[in-house]
């Protein structure tokens, strides 16, 4: 497994099942962005390497799934354990900018993603995709995946693809659009914490 060079913005989680076994590492503020390893499902991880790319985070992932059965509890899992990590990475530095959002265009489709780090999990998600598969990626998996990491990452996400008719295209949107988003929120703001309440 590839290992993330030590970072003060680094979050490692480990998670197993009876339907998959997950190693993530996770950087926030990586020299190289970008995925290293496999989900096991080639669109996936083109989206969680786009993701990480575009998030200029590093992603270092070995992950096993009953992909016998079809893609639902690898992505889900996957959505899970990011989420763990964001987390662990929000709970060290919580001097953050918190809130932010982005427009990410694809072609003919168009996506935008707010989000707020502040610790209340929520998911919003406005997306319409004609029934089907991307390689063996199931497109109606796009939302159980954000609403896996936005539990579990305490944000509150809202998603809207606001137009497009390509699968590929919208999907691919969505991920950029919500790595820019959560990458400009994870921004460090200071010495002090964005909220009314003084903690996070």
């Amino acid at each position: 497994m590839t290992t993330i060079k030590e970072s003060k913005r680094a979050a490692q989680i480990e998670r197993e099942t009876k339907e998959t076994k997950i190693r993530l590492s996770l950087c926030a503020d990586a020299e190289k962005p970008g995925l290293r390893g496999s989900s096991g499902i080639g669109f996936f991880d083109h989206m969680l390497n786009t993701f990480a790319f575009h998030g200029g985070f590093e992603i270092a992932l070995e992950m096993s799934g009953d992909l016998d059965v079809d893609c639902h509890h690898s992505i889900e899992d996957a959505g899970i354990v990011l989420g763990l990590a964001f987390g662990e990475i929000i709970g060290q530095n919580k001097n953050i900018t918190r809130f932010a959002h982005e427009y990410v265009p694809m072609d003919e489709s168009l996506a935008m993603c707010s989000a707020d780090l502040g610790g209340r999990a929520y998911l919003v998600f406005n997306a319409e995709f004609a029934n089907g598969s991307i390689g063996g990626y199931d497109v109606q998996m796009t939302k159980e995946f954000f609403r896996a990491m936005a539990q579990n990452m305490l944000a509150t996400i809202h998603i809207n693809l606001q137009y497009g008719e390509n699968n590929h295209h919208k999907t691919e949107a969505i991920f950029k659009a919500a790595a820019k988003a959560i990458k400009k929120a994870l921004t460090p703001a200071g010495d002090y914490i964005i909220s009314a309440k003084g903690v996070i």
